[in-house]
């Protein structure tokens, strides 16, 4: 590793190659604090062409090597398994180019997601995809999960928004993939590579398209007795054709923290849940849509129906909401946060199940999720340094996942599946579906060396399926 670590050193700098033990700490795990492990060392390169040799460099030392943003994921997709290198790309932070005639931009991929639509609002256009980590998670690593966030009701998802990519694959060949056109004839290698969590190479820049912003903009804020009737209302607003830009419910457990933190917003702390929606459009058309929304709130037993008087009041509103996961660490030192999908029809019943499972397993439980998109994000506050709450946190993660699947969901609508649901790929996919995803991996990254030891469970190995395969490194299928 010493050889590897002075090779480093000569592509990077020593200031951008760290391997002593107390900067290697901040790296042992992202936003999934179960289960972390130190990597060998982290190195940060400055351009497209530092990663290649960095990526040529771990490939003539037999060595894994993790792709990194801003650490801000939640399933352990930039865990540095098998003492891997962990290339970290937070200072490839540079708008390469913003072209406003044809509306996109091209960007590297330690740029922060919210500081693109903040340069290009002088030319009044925005990046649509927005997380809830948006003022600190990179588009590098939203490309990687496939991230969404409150608006990718009407907007989509980070693979909506996205062009093409330039992409260093796993024996340092660099690829351009897709068009600025947004047509690319041949297969969709662009989609490939969207929510592989860096296991099929690492991107090093994105073309991403660019939206005006809205000439009107109206949020409300619904106040209910529960979280059951709030989702009622979100069935009736989507059932009536409405397509607003965002619809997030928000329970009274949350409502408690958020009010009680630098995120307060004046959130009533009586409800029993809050319904957070937005309209945008053609102003002329907002008063009439305005209306239905409050209708069919107070339809579905909604006491009050707020409207922001002003962007500041929006924003605040806006704060709460995506601030509601760092307000939870007032409860406990650890969260653990779902993000499993389910039809929207299934809500109600699901969010009671969701319920009973926390109370049953006595854990501190709140939801605050997607409700557009029958996206849910339970959270579970705990401590892991006591091992039989730790045991009930993990075994009740379990039941809420196959509840969510039993009525047809998924496992991960945008947090992606890294190690935290690997194990649960069986439960949605036959043999046959991740015999076909392990063959496409296998065609990227065939030696394994690439994020080993994500998405696909880790089975057995089977070197006669891939002689040249290291064996520790392989992902196989029972």
């Amino acid at each position: 590793m010493s050889d590897l670590i002075d090779r480093l050193r000569e592509i990077v700098g020593e200031p951008a190659c760290l391997s002593r033990p107390e900067e290697l700490f901040v790296y042992e795990c992202d936003g999934l604090t179960l289960d972390p492990q130190l990597p060998s060392v982290v190195v940060l390169p400055a351009n497209t062409d530092e990663v290649v040799q960095i990526v040529k460099a771990c490939r003539e030392h037999d060595t894994p090597f993790v792709p990194r943003g801003a650490g801000t994921g939640l399933s352990g997709g930039a865990h540095a398994k098998s003492n891997a290198v962990v290339i970290e790309t937070s200072r490839m932070k540079k708008i390469l180019e913003v072209d406003v005639e044809n509306r996109i931009a091209r960007v590297q991929p330690g740029l922060v997601n919210l500081h693109l639509s903040n340069v290009v609002a002088k030319q009044g256009l925005y990046y649509a995809p927005d997380p809830s980590s948006q003022q600190v998670c990179t588009i590098g690593g939203n490309v990687a999960e496939n991230s969404g966030g409150p608006h990718t009701l009407k907007y989509g998802a980070t693979t909506d928004n996205i062009l093409g990519v330039e992409f260093v694959m796993p024996d340092g060949e660099l690829l351009r993939l897709g068009h600025d056109s947004g047509f690319a004839p041949g297969y969709d290698l662009t989609g490939v590579v969207t929510g592989s969590e860096g296991t099929l190479g690492i991107v090093t820049e994105i073309t991403v398209k660019l939206l005006e912003v809205p000439e009107g903009i109206e949020t409300l804020l619904g106040v209910f007795p529960d979280v059951v009737s709030a989702c009622r209302a979100v069935m009736a607003i989507v059932g009536s054709g409405l397509v607003p830009a965002a619809l997030e419910v928000i329970d009274q457990r949350t409502i408690e923290v958020v009010e009680d933190s630098v995120y307060k917003a004046g959130l009533p702390r009586s409800a029993g849940a809050v319904l957070l929606a937005e309209l945008d459009g053609a102003r002329c058309a907002l008063d009439d849509q305005v209306k239905r929304m409050q209708k069919f709130c107070r339809d579905a037993g909604a006491s009050d129906v707020r409207i922001a008087k002003d962007a500041t009041e929006r924003d605040l509103f806006w704060k709460a909401r995506k601030g509601s996961f760092g307000a939870m660490g007032r409860l406990a030192p650890d969260l653990y946060v779902h993000d499993a999908v389910v039809p929207r029809a299934h809500l109600p019943e699901i969010l009671e199940q969701v319920s009973e499972i926390g109370e049953r397993y006595e854990l501190v439980l709140a939801n605050v999720f997607h409700a557009g998109d029958g996206n849910l994000h339970p959270i579970i506050s705990f401590d892991k340094r006591d091992p039989d709450e730790l045991d009930r946190v993990l075994k009740a993660g379990r039941e809420i996942l196959e509840a969510c699947l039993a009525v047809g969901g998924v496992l991960t609508g945008e947090h992606g599946v890294g190690t935290e649901k690997q194990e649960f790929m069986s439960l949605l996919f036959s043999d046959c579906d991740l015999d076909a995803m392990l063959r496409l991996r296998r065609a990227f990254n065939p030696d394994g060396l690439c994020n080993p030891g994500k998405v696909l469970p880790v089975t057995r190995a089977c070197v006669e399926s891939n002689p040249n395969a290291r064996g520790d490194l392989l992902e196989l299928i029972p």
